[in-house]
């Protein structure tokens, strides 16, 4: 997708879905334009996720911080302004948020 028109996303009124963690759980918003999805994402204190991701993504943290935890053990801390980018199938990773935080997930087909 490439012809993507002028757009607002307003937050308010994207419907916001839950999702257990393995601790903890993840609030979704959830905005799809064809092989692109935007979420805002809100992990609760004590978020562990409960699979190991390997799709591609770009995490942008707004509010808060949070570790993104490979499967090999390495952590990296991201905190309120700071950004991560990856591609679909280079990483084995999962969110821990011990103090909650908040995200803007960008992630779909461009990042295969």
């Amino acid at each position: 997708m490439s012809d993507i028109p002028f757009q607002c996303i307003n937050w308010d009124k994207i419907e916001r879905t839950e999702h257990r963690g393995e601790t903890g759980t993840a609030y979704w918003q959830t905005f799809q334009l064809g092989g692109l999805r935007i979420r805002k994402v809100i992990y609760s204190e004590g978020y562990l996720a409960d699979h190991w991701c390997q799709k591609g993504h770009i995490v942008h943290c707004i509010e808060g911080n949070f570790i993104s935890e490979m499967e090999n053990g390495e952590q990296t801390n991201l905190y309120k302004g700071m950004t991560y980018v990856v591609s679909d199938d280079l990483s084995s990773h999962r969110s821990i948020a011990t103090n909650g935080v908040e995200l803007l997930i960008i992630d779909g087909d461009f990042l295969k």
